[in-house]
């Protein structure tokens, strides 16, 4: 989900008390929630992470092109194996997982210093909480849109929750979902798996077939796909209504 049109979700964040703050580094934008403002520890990290990503597309273009697997590279940097090895198992190209990985190394580095994180990066979210959290889904013109959203309690946590769309901002998909969002320990998988489902629906009747994808990602433990006013869901998934905001 990109663009700023399209984040005014971000808007809605009820932060109870922490910091939250943004944080841009060339295509990446996050919005972050911690204990307090980490605004220059993050900006290092997401430099960190970046050059390696950057540096190794400059070496080998194919991987920031490739829309199919690549395989392993074991001298690559740490991010970029991570990004393979989400690639190889959802069966698709590593940049698919990109946003997905810079939330979760990111979010990674700040679990040493702040108890609560929430790293967002255009949908994709690596989090830690002590208390539940709601995760709103934005799908774009569907009537369902932040009106519907996830429940994710503490015990399930870290957690990577990340969002594809074939109908709303820069997300390479293959298919017309309003949004593709799944539950995964590993952010970067989530990123790269919501890609390999988004790219199965196309229509309402695609989404038992998208539900069965997802089922055959080891590493998933949910989804929830919304096309129009149609919803499919599988796995951990606990659906709650939104409170709209007028």
């Amino acid at each position: 989900m990109g663009g700023k049109k399209q984040r005014r979700y971000r808007s809605l964040v009820k932060s109870h008390g922490l910091a939250t703050f943004q944080v841009s580094v060339g295509e990446t934008d996050l919005f972050v929630t911690a204990d307090r403002d980490f605004t220059r520890e993050v900006r290092d990290a997401v430099v960190r992470y970046r050059r390696p990503i950057e540096a190794y597309i400059a070496i080998n273009p194919v991987f920031r092109d490739s829309l199919i697997p690549l395989e392993e590279d074991p001298l690559a940097p740490r991010i970029v194996r991570q990004m393979l090895w989400a690639g190889q198992r959802c069966g698709v190209g590593p940049m698919a997982s990109v946003a997905g990985a810079i939330s979760e190394f990111v979010g990674q580095d700040l679990l040493a210093r702040s108890r609560e994180v929430i790293v967002e990066n255009g949908g994709d979210v690596y989090m830690r909480s002590t208390r539940e959290l709601r995760v709103a889904v934005y799908a774009g013109s569907s009537p369902l849109s932040l009106e519907i959203g996830i429940s994710i309690g503490p015990h399930r946590m870290p957690l990577g929750v990340c969002t594809s769309s074939g109908t709303v901002g820069h997300s390479r998909s293959l298919g017309r979902a309003d949004a593709v969002c799944v539950l995964s320990k590993s952010a970067t998988l989530a990123d790269a798996a919501a890609t390999a489902v988004g790219n199965r629906v196309r229509c309402k009747g695609d989404i038992e077939e998208g539900l069965g994808r997802a089922r055959e990602i080891e590493g998933v433990e949910g989804v929830l796909i919304v096309v129009g006013d149609a919803v499919g869901v599988w796995g951990d998934v606990e659906l709650v209504r939104i409170q709209p905001v007028r």
